[in-house]
């Protein structure tokens, strides 16, 4: 939904997004980017986790179709029309990953993040094996996704397949730390480099809020 703050009017201004989580400005273009965490039941392989720039008037998918047009057969009545106008999203984390949180990271503290898109992944409940339970970096170039994602913070899932903890949002504090917050161990993260504080270290209780 995009508001209007002067004249408190309301529009859609993108739809057929599942379960959009996490939006940010990407530093570079300047556009809105958001993950979608998107629907389950059709097997361990599919549908893929997402995320995308949202253009405005542009629809994604839900419920008739998934990653563009694929139908949902399972929908009924079908809605052929909305189909042929789905997007395929930019940029796919993975099926089932449950991808909660999206942060930019434009601070100084970590170079090698900078300019790409933090992304907090809950984790599966019902794939085999098990998928997400981690935070990852996309980089970016000239506005673009560019490259495969890579692992900042894991951990977080044993041998078994028990959770220690699932990473839901990501932000950056004013140092340039990543936080993330973990809603199984109750408790939120802060990544930083070595020697700039303790990396993956537990804030306190008190911190939390």
């Amino acid at each position: 939904m995009e508001f209007d703050i002067a004249s408190g009017k309301a529009r859609p201004f993108a739809a057929g997004l599942r379960n959009p989580n996490g939006m940010g400005w990407q530093p570079q273009s300047g556009a809105l980017w958001t993950v979608v965490n998107e629907r389950d039941e059709l097997g361990n392989d599919l549908v893929p986790d997402y995320m995308t720039s949202v253009k405005d008037g542009a629809f994604y998918g839900w419920p008739y179709s998934y990653y563009g047009q694929h139908v949902d057969t399972r929908v009924k009545p079908q809605n052929p029309e909305l189909v042929a106008r789905a997007i395929k999203p930019d940029y796919a984390l993975g099926n089932h990953t449950a991808s909660l949180g999206l942060a930019f990271y434009v601070a100084e503290l970590m170079p090698q993040y900078r300019g790409g898109a933090l992304i907090g992944q809950h984790g599966s409940w019902n794939r085999k094996p098990h998928s997400g339970y981690k935070v990852i970096f996309v980089p970016f170039k000239n506005g673009q996704p560019s490259g495969k994602p890579k692992d900042v913070l894991t951990g977080f899932l044993s041998g078994k397949g028990e959770a220690f903890g699932r990473p839901v949002g990501v932000a950056v504090d004013f140092s340039g730390a990543i936080l993330v917050a973990d809603d199984v161990g109750d408790i939120i993260w802060r990544v930083s480099p070595v020697g700039a504080g303790t990396y993956g270290s537990p804030m306190s209780k008190s911190a939390k809020h």
